[in-house]
């Protein structure tokens, strides 16, 4: 099974808050947090651009992590995601 982890990086003196999102083969992607968006909606916004540069097709289902980070999954068969 495929998964997205996605972590909120702290603002520092040169950049605002970003969210990274990032699959175990060290692929990842960062973005600027968009602030009329929640801190889950931000998390779902990374971890779907990365889905879609990856171009995994699906639904999302998510969940939270005792460190605070999100990991999302996708509702699909693990054949259509090695298809």
């Amino acid at each position: 099974m495929k998964a997205i982890q996605v972590k909120y990086l702290a603002p520092t003196n040169t950049k605002g808050s970003r969210y990274k999102a990032f699959i175990g083969d060290g692929i990842s992607l960062t973005i600027d947090q968009d602030y009329s968006l929640d801190y889950p909606e931000n998390m779902m916004l990374a971890a779907k651009m990365l889905a879609q540069k990856l171009e995994w097709k699906g639904e999302f289902v998510g969940g939270t992590l005792p460190n605070g980070d999100m990991v999302f999954i996708m509702k699909k068969s693990y054949r259509e995601f090695t298809a």
